[in-house]
């Protein structure tokens, strides 16, 4: 293969790792928010602090030159995860 690809490749797959372990920690802190939530007898799912999340991280997007159509769908997947885990601690 070529050297150059491969070093595309390597880079890709770094990037990659780095973004499942931040995905998990990030989960970790959900998880703790959906506990805190389902002990204090709030709701799982907050639209306004969702829509505020999503405006700053469209504007991180436009800032870092990547698309914020894309950058949204990929944070609602991730707010949808989170909520119906919050849900499922609210559920018991």
């Amino acid at each position: 293969m070529d050297e150059t690809l491969q070093r595309y490749r390597e880079s890709i797959d770094n990037i990659d790792a780095a973004l499942v372990f931040m995905l998990a920690e990030r989960f970790k802190v959900t998880q703790a928010v959906g506990q805190y939530k389902a002990t204090h007898a709030l709701p799982p799912a907050d639209p306004g602090r969702e829509e505020r999340q999503i405006a700053r991280l469209r504007q991180l997007a436009l800032d870092a030159k990547l698309d914020p159509d894309f950058t949204e769908k990929f944070l609602r997947f991730i707010i949808d995860e989170v909520i119906r885990h919050h849900e499922r601690m609210r559920e018991g």
